[in-house]
Parts: C-alpha cells; structure tokens; sequence
C-alpha cells in the first residue's frame, strides 16, 4: 500500500512539472490593498484549484501533504479567508463573508498566547529536506497569512479580542531562530523565515508573505516596534534578492533548490510587486517586471523549463525524496514521520548559512550541453 501510494504520488508530480508546465498562473495583485480601513489583500485569484484541501465537516480547510497527511495548518486556513473575502469585496455574495468569518473564529481559537506572545502554531511534524520541524513549530509564512486576516476579521467584527491577539502577535518576529523566533540573519541582513533552522537563504514568499503581515499590523496599530521590524525586513528583502534571482530571468526556489515552478514564480512577482507598492521602493517592482513571463523569448522560455527539471530532479535526488514515508489520506491525521534521511534536526537548530557557490553558472553550462529546439 505504501509502496503503491509512492508511486502514484510520483507519477502525478512527474505529470505535472512535465506536461502541465504552464508559465502563466492565475493570480493577481490588488492595487487596493493596503490602507488601514481597507478589506481587500495584496493578491487576489478566483480560479484556485485547492487540491491540497481536504475541507472538515464545520468548513475549515485541512491541508494534505504526502509526507504529513491531513492537518490544520494556520496560513492555508488564513490564505482562504483573505481569497473568500476577496469573492465578498467583488460582490459574489455573503457567504463568502460568513466563511471569512468561520475561518477568523478558528484563528482565534487557535492562537497560542505565551509570555505575552501570540504566534498561530503547526501541530504536526514536518519534514523539510535537511530538518524535520518538530511539532510545535512557527513560521514566517503562516505568522505574515494569519496577521493579514486577523487584521481584517477585526475590521469587519471589532472584536476587541482580535485586537489583543494582533497587539501581541509581531514578538515572534523579533526573536532569533536560536532563540525560539522567527528572524534569521544573513550576511547581517534581516530574514523571517518558514522554515527554521533550515538552510539560507530560506523560501523567498514565506519572507515576503510575512512581511505583508507586519505592513498590515503596523498600519492598524501605529507600534513603532513593528514598524522598525518592518523596515528591517524590508531592507533584508532589498539586500538579499540577488540570492533568489536565477538569470534575471526567473526565481529560485529556497535556498537555490530548484527553479521555481510556474506557481511559486508567480507568487514571488506579485508579492515583490505588493510589497514594491506598498514600500515606494521601484528596485522590487522592476524585480517583478523583470521575471515576467512575457518578456521571455521561446530560447529563454524552453531554457527555464529545462532547468527548472533540471534542478528539481537534482534536488530530488540529492535529499532522497522518493524514500520518504507516504501517508494515505486514510487515517492520516497525526501518523508519525518516518525520515529516511537520517539527519533529524530540531526546529531551532542553527541554520547553515550554506549557499552553493556558482549555481547559476553551473546551471548554465549544463544547460548549454542540452539543445534547445
């Protein structure tokens, strides 16, 4: 059963990045988005497929993976508020209200308050590449996602509880990764990561989705504090893009894993494109602008296929992941993890720093030996 659960998992990953390949994604950026009244997110799609979602019985959607199985996890819940409140801004009706509001009670419910902190916790154990997150982890992405809708749920309900949920919700983000935090340091650049103790540079839109929740915190509460996080990640942002810029033609994936596939790529450009409005800073839109699809002729556009093939099954290859323990969708919930790499690191373990010198380059060499036609 496991066996044959790996294999078709397999089969429809392969499907996917070979033939489903499409460099256009529907997602878009919401030039509304931002003032301290407004209801409307950064970014915006009414043609999301969720095959990930496993919807429960009181309409709040459950994430699988196969390497997890079926959990709750807080960003996918708080990423399909802000998409149902954006169906109900556009006038598709109230029970997309009603939803963004079961999903903000569950947020509220589900927040962790410690020590004058709020954080929206993985109870589940996590495998990713080099380090299994051991539950309860935090994460940059799931922090920024369950921010932007809480700071909306409140604008809807002016529950003052969501409002103390919010007020104390930015302390993660100023805590080291050694320290229980979110915040890694490269270079001296600031970096919130989703992954902590994983290798640097981490996964470009956790940081940038994260960032997008401290904007919206520091607009509806004037803390100082959270805007010098803010500025501080901003400038990380700024400093260490080159890291995730492949050719000036695309974007990488983590820490130069792999391209990124079509979706995350556009992703990264609409949040670059967000956060450039949203900042004034012009460096970040023309960022967007330049990964732009568009601008890619066919030799440049069968070179990114290529390479993002290229990269994924080196990466697959050199983290085994065919070897990871499939769990079926029966029964999933809570399974334990069986990590055949070997190499279980706690959550907060020091991140490595690591970077493989020349990988663009590399890259380009290997893709020279292949005739593009």
């Amino acid at each position: 059963m496991i066996i044959t659960s790996q294999v078709m998992c397999a089969c429809r990953a392969l499907r996917r990045e070979i033939l489903d390949f499409d460099l256009v994604y529907p997602l878009e950026v919401d030039m509304s988005a931002g003032p301290a009244k407004s209801l409307h997110y950064y970014l915006y799609s009414d043609s999301l497929e969720w095959k990930a979602m496993r919807m429960d019985p009181n309409g709040i959607p459950r994430t699988w993976t196969r390497t997890t199985g079926i959990n709750y996890w807080p960003g996918y819940i708080a990423w399909y508020a802000l998409v149902e409140l954006g169906h109900y801004v556009r006038g598709k009706g109230t029970r997309h209200l009603d939803s963004f509001l079961k999903q903000i009670d569950w947020l509220e419910d589900h927040a962790v308050c410690s020590d004058g902190s709020v954080v929206w916790a993985m109870n589940f154990d996590n495998p990713e590449n080099e380090v299994v997150l051991r539950a309860p982890w935090t994460s940059a992405h799931a922090q920024g996602l369950a921010i932007s809708a809480v700071v909306r749920g409140w604008r809807v309900t002016k529950r003052p509880n969501l409002l103390d949920l919010l007020q104390r919700s930015w302390r993660i983000f100023d805590l080291d990764v050694a320290d229980g935090g979110i915040r890694a340091r490269i270079d001296g650049n600031v970096f919130y990561t989703e992954v902590p103790g994983g290798s640097l540079p981490g996964i470009l839109d956790g940081f940038m989705t994260s960032l997008l929740g401290l904007h919206d915190l520091y607009v509806q509460t004037r803390n100082e504090r959270i805007g010098r996080l803010l500025s501080a990640g901003v400038e990380g942002l700024k400093k260490l893009l080159p890291r995730w810029n492949y050719r000036n033609k695309w974007s990488w994936y983590g820490c130069r894993e792999y391209l990124c596939p079509p979706a995350y790529h556009s992703l990264n450009r609409a949040l670059l494109h967000a956060l450039g409005k949203i900042t004034g800073n012009i460096d970040l839109i023309q960022c967007a602008e330049q990964w732009n699809p568009v601008h890619l002729s066919r030799i440049a556009k069968a070179e990114v296929y290529l390479a993002f093939l290229l990269t994924k099954n080196r990466s697959r290859i050199r983290h085994r992941t065919w070897m990871h323990y499939t769990i079926p969708e029966e029964g999933a919930h809570r399974l334990p993890i069986l990590n055949i790499l070997g190499q279980t690191l706690d959550r907060q373990a020091a991140a490595t720093g690591f970077e493989e010198a020349g990988a663009d380059e590399k890259l380009s060499e290997a893709l020279n030996k292949t005739e593009l036609t």
